[in-house]
């Protein structure tokens, strides 16, 4: 799938730089980076919809003792 981006003129700088000097392409390293960073920026964003939910009252929670004493983990 092919998608565009923008980058600032330092960014792009720093990527034709590192490319060049590297003899690996821009797109390889953009790959590089959303692959090694996706996980991370999802848990970020979907964390805050899930905090959301919950403080609108839509999502169940549970406190740890709760969990603890449903798993007999209580001692």
């Amino acid at each position: 799938m092919a998608t565009s981006i923008r980058l600032t003129p330092e960014l792009e700088k720093r990527l034709d730089f590192l490319a060049s000097h590297t003899g690996r392409t821009k797109a390889y390293y953009l790959r590089e980076i959303i692959e090694q960073d996706i996980e991370e920026i999802e848990d970020c964003y979907l964390a805050a919809d899930v905090l959301e939910r919950v403080r609108k009252g839509q999502e169940q929670v549970h406190s740890a003792a709760e969990v603890r004493r449903e798993l007999g983990l209580e001692g």
